[in-house]
């Protein structure tokens, strides 16, 4: 293991992962009306006590039993090993802090060659810290998708980290949760969407909501944004759209707040599509593709539209994906006052995304991927702010809004609790190209 003040001379830990971790150990029970947490540790032979240490949030005075939770149940056979207290001689604020990363860090597929510039983004960060006089030690393991956990769960220095960032695969998730559940591990679910874990692991930080979610709360925060617009919804008849749920949920929050809003298709007559737009108050269109040739096919309809009739004033809101388009069609995402949601926006026209992309081609001798999100300033941006917070507020940092300067490069951070389990990152913005050519983000 390198110290991260040699971090240039880091090499990954290529460990094949084999077996499953803590299955000996630790299991999960999903709690049924009207049981108790008494009646549950008699039923598994421990006593409350036990149950309660191996479910911290249980201590809690406030802490409500409900139908549906997931709990952890320590064996009998094989007692739940549960973190004591930290003392100050290892409270983490005073000492380097030890990172554990746990991602495919390999050449042998796209998942791997992705990975390894996530986690170059990562020590740059650290070695940025160092400055600050925050000190990590750094122990980094190779995680491929057919491998499994236990071997490197096995390894000592694993059970010594105060935070690892991990795993990229779904079928890890619930091996490491339970891990980093009886040890006392912050966990950062850095990409995966699929960690049904958060709802009742408090040790998690999941950086990327399922849609379902982000489909709720994108269509609210659109119909508060553009309450005093008229909705233009287009149909591009695409099968296999991913983007029928945000519409859906959109048309579900419109109508709670009776705004009228329109319905028309791509391969409409050109007087049946102008048709569906106002002249009295400005337009807003949402297609239900994220497909590029249907925002094109788009973009001429709606130029046929407002050549015709000069009174009608026109925004898209659009899709993250497009942002790769923005290159070829950035002027006519300034043309149509585009606004897209995207928990992500790099600007490489800005000195800090520079600093850093000049930095990486010094350090590693190539130049990040040109694609987005641009997973080094990913790296960067997360271990930023949890080394930060873990350096400030030690092992009770949350990740909320306001606990310290956070100007994320990329990626904002703001964590919010899910019950008694981990949390989430509500983060959100509008990446919104105006017409005077000029690009801002809406924070929310």
């Amino acid at each position: 293991m390198k110290r991260i003040l040699r971090f240039f001379l880091v090499s990954v830990m290529l460990v094949t992962a084999a077996g499953t971790a803590m299955a000996q150990s630790v299991r999960t029970h999903k709690v049924k009306k009207g049981e108790t947490i008494y009646g549950i540790a008699h039923a598994y032979g421990i006593t409350e006590a036990e149950l309660r240490r191996a479910n911290p949030g249980m201590e809690s005075a406030d802490y409500v039993l409900k139908k549906g939770d997931k709990i952890f149940v320590p064996s009998s056979q094989t007692p739940l090993q549960v973190e004591q207290p930290v003392t100050t001689a290892d409270d983490v604020r005073q000492r380097s802090i030890r990172m554990g990363v746990m991602l495919p860090l390999n050449d042998r597929n796209g998942d791997g060659r992705r990975m390894v510039e996530y986690y170059r983004g990562l020590l740059m960060a650290c070695d940025s810290l160092k400055h600050e006089g925050i000190s990590v030690d750094v122990y980094a393991w190779n995680t491929p998708e057919d491998g499994d956990l236990s071997e490197t769960l096995a390894k000592p220095e694993a059970a010594q980290c105060d935070i690892i960032f991990g795993p990229l695969y779904s079928r890890q998730m619930e091996t490491l949760s339970a891990f980093c559940q009886q040890h006392g591990t912050k966990l950062v679910v850095p990409f995966s969407i699929n960690a049904p874990q958060v709802a009742y692991n408090s040790n998690i930080f999941q950086v990327y909501q399922a849609p379902e979610g982000l489909n709720e709360s994108t269509s609210r925060r659109f119909a508060e944004w553009f309450r005093d617009y008229h909705v233009v919804i287009v149909d591009c008849a695409d099968p296999n759209s991913t983007k029928g749920g945000f519409t859906s949920a959109l048309r579900q929050q419109l109508e709670s707040r009776n705004a009228k809003y329109s319905l028309t298709s791509l391969t409409s007559a050109s007087t049946s599509f102008a048709s569906a737009f106002s002249t009295q108050h400005p337009n807003v269109v949402v297609l239900n593709s994220s497909r590029p040739d249907d925002l094109r096919v788009a973009f001429i309809k709606l130029k046929d539209v407002t050549a015709a009739n000069a009174d009608v004033r026109i925004s898209v809101f659009g899709y993250a994906e497009w942002m790769e388009m923005a290159g070829s069609q950035e002027s006519n995402f300034h043309k149509y006052d585009m606004y897209i949601p995207a928990p992500y926006y790099t600007n490489l026209t800005l000195y800090p995304a520079q600093r850093l992309a000049m930095k990486y081609r010094s350090n590693f001798r190539q130049d990040m991927s040109a694609v987005t999100p641009r997973l080094a300033l990913t790296g960067f941006d997360h271990a930023l702010f949890f080394l930060r917070g873990l350096h400030k507020y030690g092992i009770t940092f949350d990740g909320a809004a306001g606990r310290f300067g956070y100007v994320p490069v990329q990626t904002p951070l703001k964590f919010e609790r899910q019950g008694n389990g981990g949390y989430q990152n509500r983060a959100f913005m509008f990446v919104h190209y105006k017409t005077n050519g000029q690009i801002e983000t809406i924070n929310y």
